[in-house]
């Protein structure tokens, strides 16, 4: 099947046949196919944006460097965030290959994107690299003043459970100071992690 044929069906309502051309295009790729999908990533069609990401993503580690370029560098905040979303995909599908360090450093840049669709993908991204950036997302933490992204990166560090992240969010449950918003999501988190895991608090 041509790449058009492929790239047509990336926009087809039936999930199954976006995926099969999505690994298709992903096992036959080339340079000018990450530009194509590149191009895609400020589609207004939703379902075709976010086939493009997730194809990027099946792509793998050749993708890293334009994404990065494209978050850091965009002055369109839709591009901005699918390419976040899109650097989230390559760490779920290439999960035995970590993210080169100019994608975790990328990642970390777009912490401070002043849009919060921009920031809140690359929080969730860093989710998904794991406990290798936890201290990135304790640093951002402790450093913003921003309730929402507090918010998502307490989430995060939640998700990843590494303890010296659970030690950040105990923190924030007996921090007087803390927006009440942040608290009461730390608060919840930590509750869900000693469901989880068993863990006790101190």
């Amino acid at each position: 099947m041509s790449t058009e044929l492929l790239f047509q069906q990336l926009k087809h309502p039936n999930p199954n046949v976006r995926n099969q051309a999505m690994w298709e295009i992903a096992d036959n790729y080339s340079p000018d196919t990450i530009n194509q999908l590149m191009g895609l990533l400020d589609q207004e069609d939703t379902t075709y944006r976010r086939a493009a990401v997730k194809t990027l993503g099946a792509i793998g580690h050749d993708t890293v460097s334009p994404l990065v370029a494209a978050l850091l560098h965009s002055d369109n905040m839709t591009v901005r965030s699918s390419a976040a979303k899109a650097l989230a995909q390559v760490v779920i599908c290439h999960p035995d290959q970590p993210l080169s360090d100019e994608g975790v450093q990328g990642l970390k840049a777009a912490l401070q994107d002043l849009n919060p669709v921009v920031n809140i993908a690359a929080v969730m991204a860093m989710g998904e690299i794991g406990a290798p950036v936890v201290h990135i997302l304790i640093e951002a933490l402790q450093e913003t003043e921003n309730p929402a992204l507090a918010v998502s990166l307490v989430n995060a560090i939640a998700s990843i459970g590494d303890p010296s992240g659970i030690t950040v969010l105990q923190a924030i449950t007996e921090d007087t100071t803390a927006d009440s918003y942040v608290l009461e999501t730390a608060k919840s988190a930590l509750s869900r992690l000693e469901m989880t895991a068993g863990l006790k608090r101190k």
